[in-house]
């Protein structure tokens, strides 16, 4: 044997207790990449049919979840050492698991396949958040709103609008997740070790046993990518930051200060201390997700920096992105049931809507638009903002523009009086007069409201039938899989023994860890630890 001595226990402690924490992830993937690969093996005649069908019968009584008895130790190694070691006890067959593959591929599929089934699951959620998203717009498509840029009163809009402006981006993630499914969903079985194998592996046959929809074609690149990770740490992040800026935004809005909003009891949290509060608490636990998951994404973009034959991907990031993306999918499911809980203070948003000289934008096109003289909008916007600062100037509670103010700013800019009467000039003010006029594609009004409306809900119902046919075809695989492990299976016949050999007639036990895997110490499996 090539190491003559055991794992140190500093090693045990760190390394392979790290790769050992990932197991409840990576369990169900590497037992259906072992049942694939003996069927395989099986089919092509690399092994024989007998012990092919004894092997499949052990398999078949890890799968999908360990049995009682199965509890991993680091001092084994890593969840595969682990699993060959318990294997090897029950079938002398063990040793053909490894033919024509090595232990990162059987642990790169089952990262692929931990990824691909949350892939799916965050399809789902960020489809239930969008839709949560479309029904709150449809139920405020007319309800008025303030618009804000920098935090300042910039023009009115309807709440409906405003969280339309959410739902978009929701598409995108989802068309992002499609991109970074089907290159996840991309097979690395059958491929040897770097440069392929002697063998002659069904590298499409284990593609199709799997569940993928097609073959990662060079077998070193589909051993050591670094790419995918980052790649979906790059949506997480994108799909975190799309929901934190909703988040901060309706913490602003849910202020005292605002009170243009509320969450519901059910998604906020007491003070200790201060019995008046109600503090927002989903919404500051999406806020700080986004940062960590912003985090993961260097993360794995520092880890896939290395030489290209090593195995830092398969240590820290075929835990940390599973891991991830399951909270990302929490995240989602949080933020739509925050949006079906939220109420939105209408009368206080029509009072809003209308403060802070919002019309200013809309007086200033209406002053170019009816003009005698050629006035250009720039010097529109002079007269609007100086009539403005005039208004502020002269005081009082609520100041506001009256035609003397806007007549007195154009002389002062232009030389010329403009006179508007006060009728006029409440209904460019009017927000609500405001809001129709946006008639345009993707406008506030309610056309474009509405064509907005059915064209994401009709994007959804695609994505949706995209999410739901992809997870039919994994499950059927799946079953498809098990039901020819099956068939393949036969039950281990009792190995005849050798008193002069045999350990038990020894009162040496049964066949330790030894005699399966060289080098490694007997397993301990006394507790589980996940």
């Amino acid at each position: 044997m090539r190491i003559s001595e055991d794992p140190a226990p500093e090693l045990i402690r760190t390394a392979y207790a790290r790769e050992l924490a990932d197991t409840p992830i990576l369990y169900e993937g590497m037992s259906l990449a072992d049942l694939a690969h003996v069927v395989m093996l099986t089919e092509e005649q690399v092994i024989p049919r007998e012990a092919g069908g004894q092997l499949m019968h052990v398999l078949l009584s890890l799968h999908p979840r360990p049995p009682f008895d199965f509890f991993p130790d680091p001092a084994t190694g890593d969840l595969y050492s682990n699993r060959v070691a318990y294997i090897g006890m029950l079938t002398h067959h063990v040793g053909y698991l490894s033919a024509g593959r090595a232990r990162r591929e059987a642990i790169t599929i089952a990262y692929r396949i931990a990824a691909r089934s949350r892939l799916l699951k965050l399809a789902a959620a960020l489809i239930d958040l969008a839709h949560a998203a479309v029904d709150l717009a449809e139920t405020h498509r007319a309800t008025l709103f303030p618009d804000y840029t920098y935090l300042q009163n910039a023009q009115p809009t309807t709440f409906g609008h405003y969280m339309l402006g959410f739902a978009y981006p929701v598409l995108r993630d989802l068309d992002r997740l499609q991109a970074a499914f089907a290159r996840t969903n991309a097979s690395p079985a059958g491929s040897g070790s770097v440069n392929g194998s002697r063998l002659p592996l069904n590298r499409e046959r284990l593609a199709e046993l799997l569940g993928f929809d097609t073959l990662i074609q060079h077998t070193r690149d589909a051993m050591w990518q670094a790419d995918g990770p980052i790649e979906i740490a790059a949506l997480m992040s994108a799909a975190l930051v799309n929901l934190d800026r909703l988040a901060e935004d309706l913490q602003v809005f849910a202020t005292q200060e605002f009170g243009l909003v509320e969450i519901a009891d059910r998604h906020s949290r007491l003070s200790v201390i201060m019995p008046q509060k109600k503090n927002p608490y989903s919404l500051t636990y999406v806020r700080g997700l986004t940062g960590e998951a912003l985090g993961t994404l260097a993360a794995m973009a520092a880890i896939g920096k290395s030489l290209s034959g090593q195995p830092d991907t398969r240590i820290f990031a075929h835990g940390s992105v599973p891991r991830s993306l399951d909270q990302v999918m929490g995240a989602a499911l949080l933020m739509a049931g925050v949006l079906r809980g939220l109420t939105v203070n209408v009368e206080r948003a029509a009072q809003r809507a209308a403060a802070g000289f919002s019309g200013s934008t809309d007086l200033a096109e209406v002053l170019m638009q009816e003009s005698d003289s050629g006035l250009d909008y720039g010097t529109a916007h002079k007269i609007v903002g100086r009539a403005v600062r005039d208004a502020l100037e002269s005081g009082g509670e609520t100041p506001a523009l009256n035609p003397e103010i806007i007549a007195g700013a154009a002389e002062a800019v232009t030389g010329h009086r403009i006179e508007m009467s006060a009728e006029r000039l409440a209904g460019v003010l009017d927000p609500v007069t405001i809001v129709a006029s946006r008639t345009g594609p993707g406008g506030a009004a309610e056309p474009p409201v509405t064509a907005m409306l059915a064209e994401i809900r009709a994007a959804l119902k695609i994505h949706k039938e995209w999410q739901q046919e992809c997870e039919t075809r994994m499950a059927a695989a799946q079953i498809g899989l098990h039901t020819l492990a099956a068939s393949f299976a036969t039950k281990p016949m009792p190995e005849p023994t050798d008193p002069s050999t045999d350990s038990e007639a020894k009162g040496g036990g049964p066949k330790t860890m030894g005699d399966v895997l060289s080098g490694l110490p007997k397993p301990n499996w006394r507790r589980r630890r996940w």
